[in-house]
């Protein structure tokens, strides 16, 4: 495996940190991050050059055991444990954490890296899986670990830290490490490249040494810290509950608003129904914008994507990582796991599909294969056709037969790890959120739902949160300026919905 190395100026640190890659992880991501923070650095699959970094960072996302397979064909594995034991500071996200642990209920005869002792265990089935989304971090009191707002997605988790380690927690439906400190490895569940400001000054602390993590601080019992929440408590000022399946859950998890950008030959465009469509500025451009405003995630539809387009699809999503720090998904064209897979290296978190599913399901089945659930969104466009909804396909263009309600429940059996659920009755119109239809998957999926199509005030966005979604999506109200990400999430939060302010 050779290295590609991209290099701004050195700081005056000169820190040179090598990017292990395990064949499973969104290196464009933490590129972005690092390259935001003027570092140089190397992806590398050579042992040598992570043991002569100053720094190196273990990501990842996707199934523990491809990821361990690759850590051990290539001898990284011995690499890791050497950066650990001498103290070069090693930082491992997500599924990097989850490899440096002992296993994993996801891979059950694969072993870990164990440099943090303990197994890691799949979420209950008391609350949406994946954990997808915004939610809080808290650290151990004195641990010297910060307390924040990430980004999350994951599956499994870590129940109590090893002895010798201080830890943060998250709460959903279990209370579980969020976060490992001992020496000078980090050890994050949730992305910090990802999870914006809270996530980068993190990357930044870490880089310079300024977080003084001390194992044995002031945790209150069971290694909690006085201000953790316990199993169910929703924490500070808890949030809602919900009613689904006959069973009251928490939601921990904030609720996401979420631009679209509906994109053709690299341009952001907008119309009613993909018609009559009108060009409404730079992908890159917008993304920031609204990253700046607050939003949670962008999305990116790709409506004229093909495969002599390929390219241009790549290169776009390239251009928007580079300007944004939060999740990014990625749809349109997506026919193969050799697709998603290009999408995933130029730097989306996940990847869409909507027709290829539909004429193929088996793909969803071989994309959570090779990359994990959280990485998969169905994508339905539901027509209402009498009592049910119809599954569209071809931009809306092709009606299936299939109840959309049915293909959702079917989709995330097979692997989509979220639903985003467009009403095409309602697509453009800003005439609300299809509250019914919206319920109706909510009540058939155990998965996260994204509400999209019709909105076109704030209320429409609480609406749409009222009646259970995880996260709503919209585009015409953003693009034209009527309102701002910020504006709506005033209003929502003003309504008594937990939201990432």
């Amino acid at each position: 495996m050779s290295d590609s190395t991209t290099a701004p100026a050195p700081t005056s640190e000169e820190y040179r940190v090598a990017i292990i890659d395990s064949g499973v992880a969104n290196l464009a991501a933490v590129e972005s991050a690092l390259n935001a923070l003027g570092v140089e650095y190397a992806i590398t699959g050579n042992p040598k050059t992570v043991l002569e970094a100053t720094h190196a960072v273990l990501p990842g996302v996707g199934r523990f055991s491809a990821g361990m397979e690759t850590l051990r064909r290539d001898g990284l594995d011995e690499a890791v444990h050497e950066v650990h034991e001498r103290g070069t500071p090693l930082l491992a996200v997500c599924l990097g954490m989850q490899m440096l642990g002992a296993g994993s209920d996801e891979s059950p005869d694969t072993p870990g890296l164990g440099i943090v002792p303990g197994r890691f265990q799949r979420l209950p089935d008391s609350v949406r899986v994946p954990h997808l989304g915004w939610n809080q971090v808290r650290a151990d009191d004195g641990s010297g670990l910060p307390s924040g707002t990430a980004a999350f997605a994951n599956s499994f988790y870590l129940p109590k830290p090893p002895s010798g380690w201080c830890a943060a927690w998250t709460t959903h439906g279990a209370t579980f490490v969020s976060m490992l400190a001992q020496g000078r490895t980090l050890a994050c569940q949730f992305h910090p490249e990802l999870s914006g400001p809270f996530g980068m000054g993190l990357i930044r602390d870490w880089l310079s040494g300024k977080l003084p993590a001390r194992a044995g601080g002031q945790a209150a019992e069971g290694g909690r810290s006085a201000e953790t929440p316990t199993e169910g408590d929703g924490g500070r000022g808890g949030p809602a509950k919900e009613e689904g399946k006959g069973r009251t859950v928490w939601r921990e998890v904030a609720p996401r608003i979420v631009p679209c950008l509906d994109v053709k030959d690299g341009r952001v465009v907008k119309g009613i129904r993909f018609q009559n469509l009108r060009d409404a500025g730079d992908p890159a451009d917008q993304a920031e914008e609204y990253e700046r405003q607050g939003a949670d995630e962008i999305v990116i539809l790709d409506i004229g994507a093909s495969p002599e387009g390929r390219e241009t699809q790549r290169e776009t999503v390239r251009a928007v990582r580079r300007r944004i720090h939060i999740p990014l998904t990625v749809g349109g064209g997506v026919r193969s796991v050799d697709d998603a897979r290009g999408l995933l290296a130029a730097g989306a978190d996940k990847v869409s599909v909507n027709t290829a599913a539909v004429r193929d399901p088996s793909l969803l089945k071989r994309l959570s294969q090779a990359f994990g659930t959280q990485c998969v969104v169905l994508a339905i466009d539901a027509r209402r056709l009498g009592d049910s909804w119809d599954t569209l396909v071809v931009g809306g263009r092709e009606a299936t037969g299939i109840d959309a309600i049915e293909w959702g429940r079917e989709g995330a059996r097979l692997g989509a790890g979220e639903i985003l659920l467009t009403s095409w009755d309602r697509d453009g119109t800003r005439a609300g959120c299809d509250v019914e239809l919206l319920e109706a998957m909510r009540e058939a999926v155990d998965v996260p739902v994204i509400a999209s199509g019709g909105i076109g005030t704030p209320d429409d966005v609480a609406a749409a949160f009222r009646a259970g979604a995880n996260a709503v999506l919209a585009a015409s109200v953003f693009h034209d300026g009527d309102l701002t990400v910020g504006q709506i999430k005033t209003y929502v939060s003003e309504q008594g919905l937990a939201v990432r302010l």
